[in-house]
């Protein structure tokens, strides 16, 4: 019976990756693909948390480090990390992280409104948080996160 419960809830399928010690998600819909060890070439820009573009199969992609976006501790660069395509309607971004480890289908019913006082992410940014198989998971707001106006004007600039 329980299974069946389960079939019939409204599932969100989430790319589950670690940042700093913390385990965030993503919705699948807006995740093209995963890379690693991609070099990310610098470019002039004001803004602290946008590391690059890189150049993914012939396509310019800007890159943001997750890690300074969330307003946490910022590590040195590493070959380990990956780079999440992200893509929102015809805008494409990649998200430096620790390691995606995970693809979960996270029940509607489970998810929370972020807690008033939370330490480990912008709140701006969070979209819900759930306590799954106990792991307690933050839920991004990938429309807020990206902020696709303020990338978007970066890439007509360069």
């Amino acid at each position: 019976m329980e299974q069946e419960q389960l079939t019939t809830e409204r599932l969100e399928k989430t790319i589950i990756f670690d940042l700093n010690g913390s385990e965030y998600g993503l919705p699948v819909n807006f995740v093209e693909s995963i890379e690693t060890s991609l070099p990310i070439t610098r470019v002039p820009h004001e803004k602290s948390y946008i590391k690059g573009v890189i150049n993914l199969r012939g396509k310019i992609i800007p890159v943001i480090d997750l890690r300074i976006r969330l307003g946490e501790q910022q590590a040195p660069d590493s070959t380990d990390d990956q780079i999440i395509i992200t893509r929102i309607d015809d805008t494409q971004v990649g998200l430096i992280i620790d390691n995606a480890n995970d693809v979960l289908d996270i029940p509607f019913s489970l998810l929370e409104n972020p807690p008033e006082t939370i330490g480990t992410a912008k709140k701006e940014y969070m979209h819900s948080v759930v306590n799954f198989d106990d792991r307690l998971i933050i839920l991004l707001d990938i429309y807020k996160l990206l902020n696709i106006e303020e990338i978007k004007t970066k890439e007509t600039d360069e």
